[in-house]
């Protein structure tokens, strides 16, 4: 599905990423770990189109996503991508519906599909009470279950997650941490997650592990029928 090639990134004489190869099947949970500065949220960041690479491709099956600019690039991230961060980056003016509404109607989906599928996803996520609580009435393990909810509102094809657990309690971070597999297993959906979580990271699928901007384990070639995704213009 996502398959990155020869990744790397420069800021002058700096080196970021030493020539990172990476694929991701749909369906697939894959952690990356590493100390600080491995280069684990920059790579992320390209991954997602956040970021652009000093060299290398970044492809989501057949579409050159580091070929694509401007308009173009941000209608493919916003239809094939969600992005959970470490904050939840709710808007403390809108409650929890209108929060996950926002990217749906950026993409120009019917605004009553959109607040369809944004309740349907909040009471799978068990917020169906607090749908039209603000930000500031929420907890943080709902705040950040809203950001998941608002990550998946446009079936994106990958959710990319830069330590989403960081900022919870470890009770928290577990059921978050479960959430993803329970969305997997209903929705076939793929996520890339860094963390620094020693105890949750290795439950997933497969778990990489990044030093001095390299994979230095867990980057087996794998092989299998890709999903296509045809991106309109």
């Amino acid at each position: 599905m996502l398959t990155a090639r020869n990744i790397t990134k420069n800021y002058s004489n700096l080196h970021v990423l030493k020539g990172v190869n990476i694929t991701v099947h749909q369906g697939e949970i894959v952690t990356i770990v590493g100390s600080s500065g491995a280069g684990k949220s920059t790579l992320l960041h390209i991954l997602g189109t956040l970021d652009t690479p000093s060299g290398g491709e970044v492809w989501l099956d057949d579409v050159n996503l580091t070929a694509l600019k401007g308009s173009l690039l941000a209608d493919v991230r916003n239809k094939y991508m969600g992005f959970i961060f470490q904050f939840h980056h709710l808007l403390p003016e809108f409650n929890a519906l209108e929060n996950v509404c926002i990217p749906g109607f950026i993409a120009g989906t019917a605004k009553s599909a959109v607040r369809e599928r944004a309740a349907f996803l909040l009471e799978t996520l068990g917020l169906k009470d607090r749908m039209d609580h603000k930000p500031k009435a929420l907890s943080g393990g709902e705040q950040q279950r809203v950001a998941v909810a608002r990550a998946l509102i446009n079936n994106p094809a990958v959710v990319m997650a830069d330590e989403p657990t960081g900022n919870l309690d470890s009770k928290n971070a577990r059921e978050l941490h479960n959430l993803f597999f329970e969305l997997r297993d209903k929705f076939q959906q793929t996520f890339i997650i860094v963390t620094h979580n020693e105890e949750l990271a290795p439950l997933s699928d497969r778990q990489l592990v990044m030093k001095d901007g390299r994979i230095v384990s867990g980057n087996a070639e794998e092989n299998g029928a890709l999903e296509n995704i045809i991106v309109e213009k």
